[in-house]
């Protein structure tokens, strides 16, 4: 009788073969440069703004961490996802093509539809902020001066694509990016209009973060003739925290 031995050779994949395995990344260097663009810490403003969150608060609409968070997503869904998130898609589009004529009817769109002067208003502000952050770092950049020349103002997210597309993010990357931004404001004004603890504070952002990579994927799936601006309850509020007597945020 024969007896045939086998032998099992166990082989270790190579650093190409890894690297085959692994989806594609962003560069450090932009990646780092996406997380500051995330950041509260970026010097636009944007933690003076509660997007009527304290006028519903004032309302006895919000009032603790779960009315907080149904009001926050419900904002998410309802109104960012729908406006705000699929104008930063588009708009990355447009200056990766450098279609200024495109970038400049899109911002137009942004101005026009906010629903309230307030909101107006913190689009513009937040957007020259960063258009200025941006000139300050490139000023010899054609793209840069076509952003700090929209009429009649630069629009945040329209001025945000192009910052992150200098930076090489994909256009789902950037969503999320200013999505996570726009989360870590919220959750900061519903810390102090509310109040919250820390720790409350960080368990709303938990949820938001679950609820932020649909919202994108709702957003980049939009069709362009189905963006729009309409969220009657916070235009309501928004205009009413316009002239609300006491207030911790920007009007």
């Amino acid at each position: 009788m024969t007896t045939t031995t086998h032998t099992t050779v166990t082989t270790t994949p190579t650093s190409t073969e890894v690297n085959a395995s692994v989806s594609p990344r962003l560069a450090p260097a932009a990646l780092l440069e996406l997380m500051r663009l995330a950041s509260p810490a970026l010097p636009v403003g944007g933690f003076s703004y509660s997007e009527a969150l304290e006028a519903a608060v004032d309302s006895g609409r919000v009032s603790d961490a779960d009315t907080a968070r149904q009001w926050l997503i419900d904002q998410l869904h309802l109104s960012l996802s729908r406006c705000d998130l699929p104008l930063l898609v588009q708009a990355h589009d447009a200056w990766s093509r450098n279609d200024v004529a495109r970038v400049q009817a899109l911002n137009t769109w942004a101005t026009t539809t906010r629903e309230t002067r307030e909101l107006q208003l913190q689009a513009q502000q937040m957007g020259r902020s960063l258009s200025e952050w941006l000139r300050q770092r490139a000023p010899d950049d054609a793209q840069v001066a076509a952003a700090v020349g929209l009429a009649p103002a630069p629009s945040w997210p329209v001025v945000f694509a192009l910052a992150a597309m200098r930076c090489g993010a994909p256009v789902h990357d950037s969503a999320l990016a200013f999505a996570l931004g726009w989360a870590e404001n919220a959750v900061q004004a519903a810390i102090k209009a509310i109040p919250l603890g820390q720790n409350a504070g960080q368990r709303l952002l938990d949820a938001l973060a679950a609820a932020l990579p649909p919202a994108v994927d709702a957003a980049l799936a939009l069709p362009d003739d189905r963006r729009q601006a309409f969220a009657p309850m916070l235009a309501i509020l928004s205009a009413q925290h316009e002239t609300q007597y006491s207030r911790l945020f920007r009007s």
